[in-house]
């Protein structure tokens, strides 16, 4: 099976949870960080993970990452947005055959929910895989080829591969419910998550 790094992007500022870090959220025991990277890495795949070089959220992120393996790719553009984590995620990916991103504030994602997608992706690693609700709306995790690596280290701004999945080719993989769209991004959104499980 062909190589597909996992990029955990973990450098947002977390400005809509009023002063909270939504990354270190409780989620089943352990930060919603460190689930996420702990799912990724037992996939068996290299994970990556972007963190602000600075600032109150940069020290905290780093050691929820303690003992993973997963790697901390510290930005120092990180208030550019997403683009500034993928720029960084397809540096760190080289020659990989893919690469997932994995948003770390879906807590409903599980390690099946990744091997599924890069088993999907090894029998077509030349498309687009991107998970979806139940109902086939698209979400997330998202799985480039290595292909579109040159148009994915080139974008800039807040609006993530959207632009470079525009035109293409992609294969949905829909996963049960609404967790491929759940991600959390206020304390209302996780005060409401938390009152239905």
């Amino acid at each position: 099976m062909e190589e597909v790094l996992i990029l955990i992007p973990a450098a947002g500022a977390s400005s809509r949870m009023r002063g909270r870090d939504k990354l270190m959220e409780d989620v089943g025991g352990e930060t919603a960080l460190h689930r996420a990277a702990r799912i990724a890495r037992a996939s068996g795949a290299r994970v990556y993970v972007t963190l602000p070089e600075s600032g109150p959220h940069s020290v905290p992120r780093r050691a929820e990452l303690s003992g993973l393996e997963a790697r901390a790719l510290p930005i120092r553009d990180a208030h550019e947005g997403m683009a500034a984590s993928l720029r960084a995620g397809v540096a760190a990916a080289g020659s990989a055959a893919g690469l997932m991103v994995l948003l770390p504030d879906m807590p409903e994602i599980t390690e099946g929910d990744l091997s599924g997608l890069l088993a999907a992706f090894a029998a077509e690693p030349g498309k687009v895989h991107r998970a979806a609700a139940e109902d086939g709306t698209p979400g997330h995790p998202v799985i480039f080829p290595r292909r579109l690596f040159v148009e994915l280290s080139v974008i800039t701004g807040d609006v993530g591969g959207r632009r470079v999945m525009a035109g293409e080719e992609v294969v949905l993989h829909p996963l049960a419910g609404q967790r491929a769209l759940m991600d959390l991004d206020t304390p209302e959104d996780w005060a409401d998550w938390r009152a239905r499980y």
